[in-house]
C-alpha cells in the first residue's frame, strides 16, 4: 500500500498533535450565541440564472461582525404545504460557490440547495475587515495577533451554522432533514456546520482541510494550502518563540477539536496520498466524531477530485 503518512492501523488510533483550548466548548457556546442574537435581514434577489420547474436566488444575509454574506439559493417550485430536504454545498479554500449548473443535481431530486460564498475568498461575501496582524496572507493567520473571537475562521464556520439555521426555517423545509458536503476546504465548513449546527442529518467532507496544525507543520507540508503558517512564523515569530501560544489559538479553529459535537451521519473520504491535507490530520478529527460514522479510504489517490466519491455522496443523501 502507497505510504506518506503513518501506516494506516496507527491512523485508525491518531488522536491529533495540536493542542485543545481548555475552554474550547465554552468558547463556541459563546459564538453560537453571538451569531444568533444577530437580525439576518435575509434578501432573496431571483438570479439571471433560471430553470423549468425551481427558482434561483441570490441570498444575501448579515452575519458575525456585521458582514453581508451570499449563497446561492435554489428552491423547487412547490404547490403542496409539505417540507422537504435540503441540501448545502461548501467550495475550497480561496474559491466560490459552484455554478448553478453544479448545483441542479439535488434541486432536481426536490431538495432546497444553498451554496455559500465565504468570506474574503473568491466570491460576493464581505469581508467585514478589523482583524490585527497580518491580511496580506491567508484567512488561517487573519487574526491570529488579536482577541481569539476575532479569528477570521470562526466567522466563516459561523456563516455556515447560520446559513443551515437560515434553510432550515424555511417554511418548505424541514429542519430534520438537512445534509451538507463539500471538498477541501468544504470538507472543513461539512465539519463545522455540522459541529455548530447539531440539526444537521448527515454530513459528508471529502479531504478536509483546516485540521491538526502542529500535525501540518511536523510533516513539514506548511506549503501550498497551508503556507500561510510558515509565512506567518516567518514574518512575526521567526524564532518559534510563540509557537505553544500560536498553536494554542490556532486550536480555536481546528475542526479536530469540535468534531465531537457533530450528531450527524458523517461520510468521509480521504487519499493516502494528499500531500495537502494529509491522512492524520482528517483522522485526527473523524477519531473524535461519536456520531454514525464511515470512512472511505482509497490508497492511490492524491488531494484531487474524486468523482466516484460525489455518487457515493449522492447515494448516501438519497435517505435524507
Amino acid at each position: 500500500m502507497p505510504v506518506l503518512d503513518k501506516p494506516l492501523k496507527e491512523l485508525r488510533e491518531y488522536m491529533g498533535s495540536s493542542p485543545c483550548p481548555s475552554d474550547i466548548d465554552e468558547y463556541w457556546d459563546k459564538m453560537i450565541l453571538k451569531m444568533k442574537q444577530i437580525d439576518p435581514a435575509v434578501e432573496l434577489i431571483e438570479a439571471e440564472f433560471q430553470v423549468p420547474g425551481m427558482t434561483c436566488y441570490h441570498m444575501y444575509f448579515t452575519g458575525i461582525k456585521n458582514a453581508r454574506v451570499y449563497a446561492k439559493l435554489i428552491k423547487p417550485d412547490r404547490n403542496d404545504q409539505k417540507e422537504y430536504p435540503a441540501m448545502l454545498r461548501f467550495h475550497g479554500y480561496f474559491g466560490k460557490s459552484p455554478s448553478w449548473n453544479e448545483l441542479l443535481n439535488y434541486a432536481y431530486m426536490g431538495y432546497t440547495v444553498a451554496a455559500l460564498d465565504a468570506r474574503g475568498q473568491g466570491g460576493l461575501s464581505e469581508d467585514a475587515g478589523g482583524y490585527k496582524g497580518t491580511t496580506i496572507k491567508g484567512n488561517i493567520v487573519r487574526g491570529l495577533l488579536d482577541d481569539k473571537e476575532n479569528l477570521m475562521f470562526a466567522h466563516i464556520y459561523l456563516d455556515c451554522a447560520q446559513l443551515a439555521g437560515l434553510v432550515m426555517d424555511m417554511k418548505d423545509v424541514d429542519e430534520n432533514r438537512v445534509g451538507c458536503f463539500g471538498n477541501s476546504q468544504g470538507g472543513a465548513l461539512t465539519i463545522a456546520c455540522a459541529a455548530l449546527e447539531p440539526r444537521i442529518r448527515k454530513a459528508a467532507p471529502l479531504h478536509p482541510f483546516l485540521i491538526d496544525y502542529k500535525r501540518v507543520w511536523e510533516m513539514d507540508l506548511d506549503v501550498d494550502a497551508y503556507d500561510e503558517l510558515r509565512y506567518f512564523f516567518r514574518q512575526f515569530d521567526p524564532e518559534h518563540k510563540r509557537e505553544d501560544e500560536i498553536f494554542y489559538q490556532l486550536g480555536y479553529i481546528d475542526l479536530q477539536n469540535i468534531a465531537k459535537r457533530i450528531k450527524a451521519d458523517t461520510l468521509v473520504g480521504i487519499g493516502l496520498l494528499d500531500n495537502i491535507c494529509p491522512p492524520s490530520t482528517c483522522f485526527a478529527a473523524y477519531n473524535k466524531m461519536t456520531c454514525n460514522k464511515e470512512i472511505k479510504i482509497y490508497p492511490d489517490f492524491k488531494h484531487e477530485t474524486m468523482d466516484f466519491f460525489y455518487d457515493e455522496i449522492y447515494q448516501f443523501m438519497k435517505g435524507l
